[in-house]
């Protein structure tokens, strides 16, 4: 399926991945391809679909992980929720096939750490955009970005613009040897795993921090009712 044809089955789900991030996480699976029974894409979070929907749109298989359990949903819905949970879930598995790409996914309902053990060997492609708190968020980062494999891509969002993704990115990283910034596409960040030399690495992550605290003050006004959104993704 193409990135537009992918798009046009995603773009009305409810979700917060902008256009221009489909588009990146679309080609970076586009570029696995077909796998057979190797698991090649890792979800961590998946809300009620669209990211997965472009994701198995390329054409590989998805792991979607998420226990839509109504928690981390945003600033707001911190803490679990099963009526909102159950909603979720209902939206995510009726979106995925009216997409057509149920056959493409497969959903681990559990949070991220209990689900190590569910996906075995190595990834190719792992996005991660579960919960935004350090701790977790860290977890993620180093769980499961060990087991992307080498020159296998990682894709993080709301890097560079959540308070507690940046520190996990700044924990793990800005200054480790393990992943090579390539970019972002607002606040999609993309690396690739690799052996990493110099300082180079870092001080292109480092020079996201501007953008970065632009994003916290825009947060702060619209919290505040001081601006209106949107809300910076």
């Amino acid at each position: 399926m193409t990135f537009e044809q992918a798009w046009a089955a995603a773009r009305d789900v409810e979700g917060w991945l902008t256009e221009a991030q489909a588009r990146r996480l679309h080609g970076a699976a586009a570029a696995v391809g077909a796998g057979g029974d190797v698991v090649r894409v890792v979800e961590i979070g998946s809300f009620r679909g669209r990211s997965a929907i472009v994701l198995a749109s390329a054409g590989a298989e998805v792991v979607c992980i998420d226990p839509h359990a109504g928690s981390d949903r945003g600033p707001q819905e911190i803490a679990a929720d099963a009526e909102r949970g159950a909603a979720d879930l209902e939206a995510f598995r009726a979106n995925l096939a009216r997409a057509g790409v149920a056959d493409r996914v497969r959903h681990v309902r559990a949070f991220s750490g209990a689900a190590l053990d569910e996906v075995p060997g190595p990834v190719d492609v792992l996005f991660v955009d579960g919960a935004h708190r350090f701790a977790p968020a860290r977890a993620d980062l180093v769980r499961w970005g060990g087991r992307v494999r080498a020159g296998g891509r990682m894709l993080v969002h709301d890097a560079w613009s959540s308070i507690s993704v940046t520190l996990a990115l700044m924990a793990t990283t800005v200054f480790g040897r393990r992943w090579r910034y390539v970019g972002r596409e607002g606040s999609l960040a993309e690396f690739v795993r690799e052996d990493v030399h110099g300082a180079g690495n870092a001080a292109r992550q480092l020079r996201e921090l501007p953008w970065f605290a632009r994003n916290v003050g825009v947060k702060a006004l619209i919290v505040a009712r001081l601006r209106r959104g949107p809300w910076p993704y």
